[in-house]
């Protein structure tokens, strides 16, 4: 019985097997049944002992006794304790259901020897701070049981589905910052720009989504334009501006501490399928798409509208690899089976920054964990390029390196 698999347990009785309920009914008052399992047990081990006593004496004597316990602790070890609760262990249900249906009557016959033997027993056991009702909350699993039981109990399940059960529980606990494009990457059309320009700019676009402003996003966002629903306004020849600021969409605003699991709900509820991020102080920091949101769940969607992690990595026969420092740290991390920290900033570029509080210059090597990031090429205002290597690598091909690294 206490072997039993209770979530398999909830299923089968969930699925009208009657020896199931009755096997979950007892175990949800596990005092109660171990108190009428241990009497009948407990009763039978006793009764067996006087009679051998009784048995020995009168073929043997007093020798007899000690011969006669030694040969009944070894039968009731063998078939009344061992081989039979070993068998119970291995096929739990083939036992525990069957036995279900003589111990449910059974503690009833017997439920007031059972409720005095558990008032004392209970009594005792709440010395040591232990509750009895705390049965339901013992079986509860946290999130990080949980992601170890999609690992280790669905081996029949494919890698992948396993992977992508791990990533809905993960959902919780990234925040749209994480996996957003950032506001320089987005792809937008200034309006100030002629006509035709305008025009021009919507045909190149990769997204279906564009959003429109004037001089500055951050000041004057106009909305968004759905190129699908746009499609037979600019077909037209005579297409103006005021006919494409007629049909945006106002913008759809969130917060960038927002939880992924929280945004596709919001997302369902607003039928919306794209979201734009802004921090504390109401600036534009990026953009969400529904695409980005679900290549967390099942990874990266195939398509050629945003640059592919691969386009961004340049692996070297050495082991080590140069990355686009503006790449995100979470998805090199997934990417790559990396493991750079993901609690400070979101990208190469500003956890290099971070860490030597400057932008550095081009050679500069600093150490985090146990990799070695190397600055290849730097802009104005950012690095541009990384060389990404394993600690060893670079102190046992070069031990005089590590003199100019940062710890």
């Amino acid at each position: 019985m206490m072997a039993l698999n209770r979530y398999r347990l909830k299923h089968h009785a969930k699925s009208g097997h009657k020896g199931a309920k009755l096997a979950q009914r007892l175990l949800e008052s596990p005092d109660r049944l171990l108190g009428v399992i241990l009497l009948g047990n407990n009763f039978v081990n006793i009764f067996a002992s006087s009679v051998a006593t009784i048995i020995a004496m009168k073929l043997i004597g007093e020798a007899g006794i000690a011969l006669a316990a030694g040969l009944l602790t070894l039968v009731v070890l063998v078939f009344a304790e061992v081989a039979p609760k070993t068998i119970a262990a291995l096929h739990p249900e083939k036992i525990a259901y069957p036995a279900a249906y003589v111990l449910t009557p059974l503690l009833k016959i017997l439920s007031p020897i059972v409720w005095m033997v558990n008032f004392f027993a209970n009594g005792f056991i709440r010395l040591f701070g232990i509750n009895i009702r705390d049965v339901e909350d013992a079986h509860a699993l946290t999130h990080e049981e949980l992601q170890t039981l999609i690992y280790e109990a669905t081996s029949q399940l494919p890698e992948q589905y396993r992977s992508m059960l791990s990533s809905v529980l993960e959902l919780e606990n990234v925040t749209v910052e994480d996996v957003m494009i950032p506001k320089q990457d987005m792809y937008a059309v200034d309006v100030d720009q002629p006509i035709e320009q305008i025009l021009v700019n919507l045909q190149r676009s990769p997204y279906t989504r564009i959003p429109l402003y004037r001089s500055s996003m951050d000041e004057d966002l106009i909305g968004i334009i759905n190129l699908r629903r746009a499609l037979p306004i600019l077909m037209r020849d005579d297409v103006t501006l005021k006919d494409l600021i007629k049909i945006t969409r106002p913008g759809y605003f969130i917060p960038e501490t927002t939880s992924l699991n929280v945004q596709l709900r919001k997302f369902n509820e607003q039928k919306r399928r794209m979201a734009l991020i802004v921090d504390e102080y109401g600036d534009l920091q990026g953009m969400l798409t529904m695409e980005d949101l679900l290549e967390e769940i099942v990874g990266k969607l195939s398509t050629d509208a945003k640059s592919r992690p691969e386009e961004l990595v340049s692996m070297h026969e050495d082991g080590s690899m140069t990355i686009d420092a503006g790449e995100f740290i979470r998805d090199l991390n997934k990417e790559y089976n990396l493991q750079l920290p993901t609690d400070g900033p979101k990208t190469l570029n500003g956890l290099i920054q971070e860490e030597l509080e400057t932008l550095p210059e081009v050679g500069t090597c600093i150490k985090v964990g146990n990799y070695v990031l190397e600055v290849k090429e730097t802009s104005t205002n950012a690095i541009e390029m990384v060389k990404l290597s394993t600690y060893y690598l670079n102190t046992e091909q070069d031990p005089n390196r590590k003199k100019a690294m940062y710890d």
